[in-house]
């Protein structure tokens, strides 16, 4: 073969993606640079699954190569896939507009692809996969004039290839402490294993089989490297726009942590980055440019359970419930985001958007921000992981009569329980700080040893028990959300009426009551709390607010005045909770004796 044609080259990256795909799980269980999060293969896959879904073949080996650099970087995930997208892009900068690619051809983009990636990561680390690319194609300068075709080329390139990739530990003390090689860099040589094997054989698979749900096996290699994380969040986004800059990006971007990576060109950016702060990330991309997608993983939880697992039965709960971040880390609860609609991209709630940046953001947007449940896929990807590291997983729900979030939880379970994963899914009819309540007695009661099916038992108890009354400060929020009528509204806004929103026992929403003023809805709340308190008892409570937190303060006085302590916690709700409460509701959550 001393040509590759369209689609040729479109095959090639065919069977490198198919080899990738073959050592995905040994890939993750080798990950421990930049942060040993066991994701390298998966995150390869993924990305070279965008390829061969989404790139076309064209009549010109140019066109077809333009349309593979743009469906990498689109579906690119991870350090070593958005690095590896940034190659493919420099070898399409690198081709010329030719319709066939001949060995100098390729020679000379590959060397030219090689600035490309380095010039995409803000620190780059050798001993890494930039220095297997380096390597390759120094070893295709040198082999250039003698080789006869691509056969010759590649076979002969791939020695120094290997060489290099079994020189990184020497390079990176940390895979020379795991005794590994880089994850990255290897998931590229056998990416051109199966490139070189195409043009021995040609086109024997057409397709990415198998690479739809991941399966994290990371435990083996993982055990090796506990660290400490200093930057808890891995954090992308795909930014569109029209004269983008990467350079303004990583400007912008620089202070907010480490492992960036900025990938693309004029009018799409692929970003990735480790940092503490992802919604001061998404916040300064947003002056950038628009953000198509985002994605968020928490680093120290994924380290947390294979090093330090409080407890046998894993608990899930998703963000609407109401729980302060210290008690979700200090009980390990495991939380799965909703998504905020705005602007075009899935926001991820509580950590790319909260309630106190939403409000700042609203007034100025033309179209209301909705809410989505999350990804059937991601949520099975995120109880895979966790059922090779638990004996069973217990997962509260946010009401089924609000969201659609318990049914993704349920079909998500279902194909776990299909592999004999022990798993239960509860819908808890509750939502916000009751829903928090009920989660963080869970996390407590499983940290004590409860069982399972006890577990299951006492949550059942708890929600049975389980109350919260919310005074809703104006409908100017829930009429934008669709939450009430126009006429409602509007008759509210005359009469001055200010409702007290509750739930039912299906976990619907529901008017409990109305008043004329905040004030009116505090003795409201207070009358309907102090008759609960003398008639069953309360156990536990907390206060909720959207952006208010005088009253939320007033609020905790009043309780602790009449039950005889403080609240458990005063939080500010979620961003999901906020579009429909409208800043300035506040509320209080209860579970009785």
């Amino acid at each position: 073969m001393k040509q590759l044609d369209g689609q040729s080259l479109y095959y090639a990256f065919v069977a490198g993606a198919n080899a990738v795909l073959q050592q995905r799980d040994y890939l993750n269980r080798i990950n421990v640079f930049p942060i040993a999060d066991g994701d390298t293969g998966s995150n390869l896959v993924f990305t070279m699954r965008a390829i061969v879904d989404d790139a076309s073949v064209f009549d010109t080996a140019k066109q077809t190569m333009d349309s593979i650099s743009d469906a990498a970087l689109v579906g690119a995930r991870g350090n070593s896939g958005i690095i590896f997208a940034q190659f493919v892009r420099g070898l399409s900068a690198g081709l010329e507009d030719v319709k066939d690619i001949s060995v100098e051809d390729f020679v000379t983009a590959v060397k030219k692809a090689v600035p490309y990636a380095y010039e995409a990561v803000a620190n780059p680390t050798e001993g890494t996969i930039l220095t297997v690319m380096h390597d390759w194609a120094d070893s295709l300068g040198q082999l250039n004039e003698r080789a006869k075709d691509f056969e010759d080329l590649l076979s002969q390139s791939m020695g120094a290839v290997l060489a290099s990739l079994e020189d990184t530990p020497n390079k990176l003390r940390v895979l020379k402490k795991a005794s590994v090689v880089d994850s990255g860099a290897k998931g590229f040589f056998h990416f051109l294993e199966g490139f070189l094997r195409f043009v021995k054989e040609g086109p024997t698979v057409a397709v990415v089989e198998g690479a739809g749900v991941v399966e994290l096996d990371v435990e083996e290699h993982y055990s090796l490297v506990d660290e400490d994380i200093p930057y808890r969040y891995c954090t992308e986004a795909l930014l569109t726009g029209q004269a983008l800059s990467t350079d303004e990006v990583k400007s912008v971007l620089q202070d907010l942590g480490d492992s960036l990576i900025v990938a693309g060109g004029d009018r799409k950016i692929r970003i990735h980055m480790h940092t503490n702060e992802p919604e001061t990330l998404m916040l300064r991309l947003r002056s950038v440019g628009s953000i198509a997608q985002q994605k968020v993983d928490d680093m120290q939880r994924q380290s947390d359970v294979i090093h330090r697992r409080k407890a046998a039965v894993a608990l899930v709960t998703d963000s609407i419930a109401d729980i302060p971040q210290e008690l979700v880390d200090q009980q390990q609860i495991h939380m799965v985001p909703l998504n905020v609609m705005m602007e075009g991209s899935a926001y991820v709630d509580r950590l790319t958007i909260t309630s106190s940046t939403i409000y700042t953001l609203l007034d100025g947007m033309d179209e209301y921000p909705t809410s989505s449940q999350p990804n059937g896929k991601t949520v099975e990807q995120m109880f895979a992981f966790l059922a090779k590291h638990y004996d069973s997983i217990i997962v509260l729900s946010v009401s089924q009569g609000l969201s659609g979030t318990f049914q993704t939880f349920t079909n998500a379970a279902k194909r776990l329980q299909e592999q004999d994963v022990h798993i239960g899914v509860i819908d808890s009819r509750l939502n916000s700080g009751a829903q928090g309540l009920v989660a963080a007695k869970a996390a407590e009661a499983i940290a004590d040893g409860c069982g399972h099916d006890e577990a299951i038992g006492m949550i059942e108890e708890w929600i049975a028990k389980s109350k919260i009354f919310v005074s809703v400060h104006t409908l100017k929020y829930m009429l934008r959300s669709g939450r009430v009528s126009s006429a409602m509204a509007v008759a509210a806004k005359i009469l001055n009426l200010k409702p007290v929103v509750s739930l039912d026992e299906q976990g619907k929403g529901s008017i409990f009551g109305k008043a004329f003023s905040a004030k009116g809805n505090t003795k409201l709340i207070q009358r309907t709390v102090q008759r609960i308190f003398q008639q069953q008892g309360i156990q536990d409570y907390c206060v909720v607010h959207a952006s208010a937190p005088e009253r939320a303060q007033e609020y905790a006085r009043i309780f602790t005045d009449m039950t005889g302590r403080a609240p458990k916690y005063i939080m500010d709700v979620s961003a999901i909770t906020a579009l429909s409460a409208g800043i300035g509701s506040t509320g209080i959550a209860l579970i009785t004796e």
